[in-house]
């Protein structure tokens, strides 16, 4: 998936979309007379810095990219006010395909579901100061890519981005599709799993998950596990775990466990997941936050006796060198578990929002319904 061997000759064209290049083609850049930037670039005229950003109505849909032939993205650079975070929605369709294979709120694919900035400093997504959105997952195709972003909100947006790609054949040889959906439960109803992923068809490879986790209880949190149900594992319970998914913020829940059936891989904990131990507790610290190149709890916010009344993580775990393979279906849920009297386990009503990344072998996959404004707002 990642090519390691930087010194290596391949017959492809480096080619770059932005507003001051909206089309990618080669000699392109630099020719817009008019833009964002027009009135500051008046004493300089054409070429400088004319158009570094667009604006997004209320209800309208942008196209980032459009890319005939085939390719693979290298890199997306994108920034815009934290306001709207979780009120734009990317999008990414592969081939020609009708349905997107991505579908997630700007934010959240960027690891920063809470409207916050976190620094994230990861080999597939880096976040820096003060909201420079960074991705390098892979994402090639075969016949044309399109990347659009969604305004949800009420305002519009002003989004300033830059999007690498190569073109030519050998761009996308013996690589699947990148996709990556978005679900919410909130609350999780009773004894329920949050499901991350649900009933996805076809032969690829599970490759990261980001969960913005909001607790609504005391003490601790995560002492659930994360469970991937493999080729056949969950039987027919990934059937019916989309109906309500994303869309009624929360509902759908239930049907993410595999319902009686038993996962190939299981997880021992939450945390030990994410690759941390004992609560992500240093003794007189509390949580720490840590960001690596493949996992980390990058995002730690705390009450402040006002306005925020509960304890929010961010976590991020990229199966980049540890991927999880699947022949003909993938599943994926989490727990969300604490503790009670009697050291028993408490089961939670948390609001879980997760990201799951994977690469398939077909351009669309089946997808939860796509959220409106309400199920993504952050509350």
């Amino acid at each position: 998936m990642l090519r390691t061997d930087v010194a290596a000759l391949r017959p492809v064209a480096t080619r770059s979309i932005s507003p001051e290049n909206p089309t990618g083609e080669k000699g392109g850049g630099g020719r817009a007379v008019e833009g964002t930037g027009a009135g500051a670039a008046r004493d300089l005229g054409q070429g400088w810095k004319v158009s570094p950003s667009v604006e997004i109505a209320a209800g309208e849909t942008y196209d980032l990219a459009r890319i005939e032939g085939p390719g693979r993205i290298t890199h997306v650079w994108l920034t815009t006010h934290t306001d709207h975070w979780r009120s734009l929605l990317l999008r990414a369709h592969w081939d020609g395909a009708a349905e997107p294979a991505v579908e997630v709120p700007v934010g959240d694919f960027f690891g920063q579901g809470w409207g916050e900035f976190a620094q994230l400093s990861s080999q597939m997504v880096a976040v820096n100061p003060h909201g420079g959105f960074n991705s390098y997952w892979p994402m090639p195709f075969r016949d044309g890519a399109r990347l659009t972003v969604e305004n949800l909100g009420t305002e519009t947006a002003v989004v300033y981005y830059q999007v690498t790609y190569e073109e030519g054949a050998q761009a996308a040889d013996g690589a699947g599709y990148l996709h990556a959906q978005w679900r919410r439960s909130n609350p999780l109803p009773e004894r329920t799993t949050h499901p991350i992923l649900t009933g996805v068809r076809g032969q690829g490879h599970y490759v990261g998950t980001y969960l913005a986790w909001g607790v609504n209880s005391s003490g601790w949190w995560g002492e659930g596990e994360v469970k991937f149900y493999l080729d056949g594992d969950a039987g027919d319970a990934g059937d019916a775990g989309d109906a309500g998914d994303a869309g009624d913020d929360g509902a759908g829940g239930a049907a993410g466990a595999g319902a009686g059936r038993f996962p190939t891989i299981c997880g021992t904990g939450t945390e030990d997941y994410f690759g941390g131990a004992w609560n992500f507790d240093v003794p007189g610290q509390g949580y720490t936050a840590f960001t690596t190149p493949y996992l980390g709890l990058h995002q730690v916010l705390r009450p402040d006796g006002l306005y925020r009344s509960q304890q929010r993580f961010g976590m991020y775990r990229w199966h980049v060198v540890d991927p999880i393979h699947f022949a003909t279906d993938l599943t994926v849920d989490v727990q969300a578990l604490g503790w009670r009297s009697g050291h028993r386990y408490l089961p939670l009503h948390d609001d879980i929002a997760s990201t799951a990344f994977f690469y398939l072998d077909r351009p669309s996959a089946r997808r939860p319904a796509t959220p409106d404004a309400d199920a993504l707002e952050v509350l």
